[in-house]
């Protein structure tokens, strides 16, 4: 299936101290693999249930490291796994994973996303994702909106090519994700302030204005007076607003909805 599997110990330490593990921690670990990092978790949360989507990786696991009784291994993919089988509703968890490229987006969106959301989130991820993540201002994009409206994020450290089996031809990083106690910005309706964002970056290399107006088929005099009333330029691109700019032009266009706009 193309797994690359983390083999650096020192990789392993980084991971398994950014979560910041205790003896009553419960983890859930996506994708253990052959279990290099299960072993660490295990050495420090009090139960780990693994989920693994291959299925001799998830049947051999537990004889792999000596059936350990604090250990639940789910064959299942973690994009449609039912998070409500990892913990209970009122029970607190962490999450660690060595995600494969092309899963990682819908299930860190899933985990920010749940009713039921993790603490942290200690993520080995493509390098690209993970800055795109935790990045500043200037260097936003849609994921990094995205993902920062739940959470405050940050690297851990870059990953060789070399601290996987086999290498990939990448470099990867590790990305701590802390789940905020509520959303970074108040809105009142995620899914259309989402939708603003999305309108913005429709065109990222335009200014917010054009790309705006593409994006939410809107004429510029609208788009005008809208950022106006969030007191932000329009010759500036989506990559350099705050969450807190975009929460201000969600509400401008919310304002601005009983005058006909959609």
């Amino acid at each position: 299936m193309g797994q690359h599997f983390l083999a650096s110990g020192r990789i392993l330490n980084r991971i398994a101290a950014a979560a910041e593990l205790t003896p009553e921690d419960l983890v859930v670990e996506i994708g253990p693999g052959m279990g290099a990092l299960t072993r660490h978790l295990l050495d420090q949360a009090g139960r780990v249930v693994a989920v693994e989507v291959d299925t001799h990786l998830a049947t051999t696991l537990p004889a792999r490291l000596g059936n350990p009784a604090s250990l639940t291994v789910l064959e299942a993919d973690a994009r449609y796994v039912d998070l409500s089988s990892l913990a209970l509703p009122a029970q607190q968890y962490k999450v660690a994973a060595n995600l494969p490229y092309y899963a990682a987006n819908p299930i860190v969106r899933r985990f920010l996303e749940a009713d039921h959301q993790p603490a942290l989130m200690v993520l080995t991820l493509q390098q690209e994702v993970a800055a795109s993540m935790a990045a500043a201002p200037g260097k936003m994009t849609m994921l990094s909106v995205a993902v920062q409206y739940y959470a405050h994020a940050s690297i851990v450290c870059a990953v060789p090519p070399s601290a996987f089996r086999p290498p990939p031809k990448v470099t990867s990083a590790v990305v701590k994700l802390v789940l905020l106690p509520a959303p970074a910005v108040n809105v009142d309706d995620t899914g259309r302030f989402f939708r603003l964002v999305r309108a913005g970056f429709s065109a990222p290399r335009k200014q917010l204005r054009n790309s705006l107006g593409h994006g939410l088929a809107l004429d510029g005099g609208v788009i005008d007076n809208l950022l106006v009333q969030a007191e932000v330029d329009g010759k500036r691109r989506a990559e350099t607003l705050t969450l807190a700019e975009w929460a201000a032009l969600y509400r401008a266009w919310s304002a601005l909805a009983p005058a006909g706009v959609p």
